[in-house]
This record gives structure tokens, sequence and C-alpha cells, in this order.
């Protein structure tokens, strides 16, 4: 059993790991509190589902832009004042809406336009942060450092919505969003002690790295891809170019978009717990929570998946079972079927079995995550990993953006039930139709891992 549980030796191998790691859980669980309070407060403030999907659309743009920006600044200038940069403007979009709550402002404009600041400042962050974590870890430590941030992030999955919609109805949005302010303090404070990080020069044999362990690093770029400052256009698109010759590499960022954008069900909870199940904000929270759940059980007994080496079969199964999951909570909708006005209370059955099909979902979509990481890392070379990392922060964080216009706009029409039902089904179909036309990708062997 042990073998199976999470390895937490990067946090006593490395104190600035260790501080990284707290503040990093920390901010991420106010961060999901601040977006569960914004949804809410749009819903609140227009009554559409529609509208809450359109704070997807005005973050994704700046989650574009700057998640691949910043993967091309990570491999150019001190990660450490890239990230201190970047958590700038966090810092700024969050206080933002500490502000349009204490003046009283109800412009859902404002919103968006906030709610695009700060996912501004999480999709430059990211991909620094991704390459900040191995020069202070050592690459043995990687994958069980890389294993306990997956376990951070679900347990922010988990506590933030709950958090979030628990404050927002007891404590009002503006001393919601207060309480993300507060929790991003740890995460500034664990930047601010990190030594400075300047990118290294491409070398060919041994080196420290930042924790003091010593490692092997072959030679990653020619002469042009020296720490040269070279961040514009011509650097993100070596990672595109990078990535259109690749069909293995590129299958798992595909696969990952058909599954957010048809069958991540999250806008839908504003208004299934108002009409459908009840509870309102108290319920959304909890639906939200059952998804992380499933990612974080999946995650702490991860052991096993090590042992997994046909990966791109995993993959495709995953994000199969991921959609017949969503299904499954659509029939449940269906089952409820919709009141004419909010319901007065809560219906249990339907709560508690959808939020285990959500949970299912949510471990689902973490087995998928942990294969297609695994295989991005290990088939992507040092020099372009920062720019790889940067397209894949733009897809884990855009596609499920991009899946809350795309479903929003489906449940106006339709309703939530058959949204979530035949969107489950979408995704099921589109998966099955790439793997057979893919076959390459199922036949992807980790022992010998091909781009």
């Amino acid at each position: 059993m042990p073998r199976l549980l999470v390895d937490t030796r990067p946090l006593r191998a490395s104190p600035a790991y260790a501080r990284l790691w707290w503040g990093l859980g920390l901010s991420q669980i106010g961060a999901q509190v601040t977006v569960m309070a914004v949804g809410l407060e749009v819903y609140h403030l227009t009554g559409s589902t529609f509208a809450v999907g359109l704070l997807g659309i005005f973050a994704l743009v700046p989650t574009i832009l700057l998640g691949l920006y910043g993967g091309a600044l990570a491999d150019a200038f001190d990660r450490k004042k890239v990230a201190l940069a970047a958590a700038g403007v966090t810092v700024v979009g969050t206080g933002g809406l500490v502000l349009h709550s204490i003046l009283g402002l109800t412009s859902t404009v404002v919103l968006y336009v906030l709610a695009a600041v700060t996912a501004a400042g999480a999709s430059m962050s990211a991909p620094v942060r991704m390459a900040i974590i191995p020069r202070l870890v050592g690459n043995d430590l990687l994958p069980a450092a890389n294993a306990l941030g997956t376990m951070t992030g679900s347990i922010a999955l988990t506590v933030g919505p709950m958090l979030g919609g628990f404050l927002a109805a007891f404590v009002g949005y503006g001393w919601t969003y207060t309480v993300d302010l507060a929790l991003f303090m740890f995460a500034l404070y664990a930047l601010v002690r990190l030594p400075p990080m300047p990118p290294e020069r491409a070398t060919v044999g041994h080196h420290t790295n930042d924790a003091g362990d010593a490692g092997d690093v072959s030679e990653v770029a020619d002469a042009a891809d020296e720490p040269s400052r070279r961040v514009g256009f011509r650097a993100v698109w070596e990672g595109f170019r990078f990535l259109a010759d690749r069909p293995n590499i590129r299958m798992t960022f595909v696969l990952d978009i058909v599954a957010m954008v048809t069958a991540m069900p999250r806008v839908l909870f504003p208004a299934v717990g108002a009409v459908l199940i009840g509870g309102g904000e108290t319920t959304a929270g909890q639906l939200t929570a059952a998804i992380a759940i499933g990612s974080l059980l999946a995650s702490a007994f991860s052991g096993g998946l090590t042992r997994v080496r046909r990966q791109g079969v995993a993959i495709v199964v995953a994000i199969v079972a991921f959609g017949l999951c969503t299904s499954a909570f659509g029939i449940v909708l269906l089952l409820l079927g919709r009141s004419s006005g909010e319901r007065p209370g809560v219906v249990v059955w339907g709560l508690v079995v959808g939020g285990l099909c959500l949970v299912g979902a949510g471990a689902c979509d973490a087995i998928s995550a942990v294969f297609r990481q695994t295989v991005l890392q290990a088939a992507t070379p040092d020099h372009l990993r920062g720019r790889l990392q940067g397209i894949f922060i733009v897809v884990v964080t855009g596609g499920p953006r991009l899946g809350d216009l795309v479903l929003g706009g489906s449940a106006e029409r339709f309703g939530e039930a058959l949204t979530a039902f035949g969107g489950g089904l979408a995704c099921v179909a589109i998966v099955l139709a790439l793997a057979a036309w893919q076959r390459g990708f199922l036949r992807y062997d980790a022992r010998h891992p091909t781009p």
C-alpha cells in the first residue's frame, strides 16, 4: 500500500520547493474560490447559464496569448522574476474583484474583464512554475514532485468550490474574493524566497541544480536557442512547428480539447443547483467539488499507473469513460426534470447519484492528465519544454473555458440535462473516431517514447 501513495521526498530534499508547494497549494484553493464566486455572481446578476459561459470566452484570449508567451519567457529570462511579474497581474485582477464588490457595482462587463486579468496572470505563471520545479528538486525527484502538484491541484478543486459556494452564500462576494487575495500571499512569499533562476546555457555533461543535486544534461539547443532573450512570435512558433510533426504529442492535446469542449459540465452547475437538484450556490459548489474528489482519489492512489506501457490506449479509455460518466450525470438530471421555478429544497438522491457520476468523471480526467503529461515530458526535448508547456497550459485551461461557452449555449436551447447527456455521448463518439484515425497513437509505448 505505501508504494501506491504519493512520495513526499521532494518536500524534505528542497526547502525552496516545500515553500513553493505549500504556497501554491493554498493559492490554488483561493483561485478556485474566486472561480466559483465569479460564476455565481454572474448567474445571480443575469439568471443566465450562457452569461456564465461567457466568462470562459473573456478569459480565453489572455489564456492563449500569455500561456504561450509565458512558455517562451521561461526559456529566456530569470524565471523567478517572470513568476513575480505574473503574480503581480493576479493580484491586480483579484484586488479589482474585491473593489468591485466593496463599491457595490453590479456590472457583468467589469466582472468579465477582471476574470480575464486573473486568467492572464495564472496562464503566464503556470509554464514558468513548471520550468522552475525541475531546478529545485532534480531529475530523480521530478516524478514525485509532479505527483505532489497533482494532489494539491485536486485538493484545491475539492475544497475551493465548496468554500467559494459557502462564502458567497453566507458572507457575500467581497469577503469571498478577499479570502482568495489573502491565500495568494503565501504563494507570493514562496516566490520571493526563491533563488535567482536565470536560464541555463546549453551544455554537455555534468551540472548541479538549484537544490544542490547533481545530474546529467545533454545538449539541448543550438546557438540560436541559447538564452538570447528571443521571446517573440518566432520563439513561440518553434513550439508549434515541433508539435505539427509529432502526432503522438498532438493527439494528447486534441483529445483533451474534445473532452473539455463536449463533456465538462461545470458551467451547468449554477442552474442545476437552482432549478434541478436545489440548494443553490452550496449545491453548485458540491458538484464542482465532486469532480475534484474523483481527481484526488485517482492521484492519491496513482502508483500503479507507472506500470502502464500502452499510454495512448490508457488516454483513450480514460476519456471515453469520462464522457460516459458525464452522460450518466445527464440521465440523473433528466430523471429529475425541470421545475417552473427554483427548488425550495435539495433532492438528496439527485445530489448523491449525480455527485457519484461526477466523482467518476473526475477520476477519469485525472488518469488522462497523468498520461498526457507523461507523454509530453518524455517525448519533448528540454530546450522546447517551456514552450510546449505553454501550449499545454493553453489547452488545459482554454479547453474548459471554450467548453463553458459551448455547453452554456446548448443549455439555453436544450436544457442542462440534455446538454450533459448529449455532450458525454458526443465526447465518446469523437474520441473513438480519432483513435481509429490515428492508430499509431494506440501503439505508443512508454518504453520507447516517440513524439
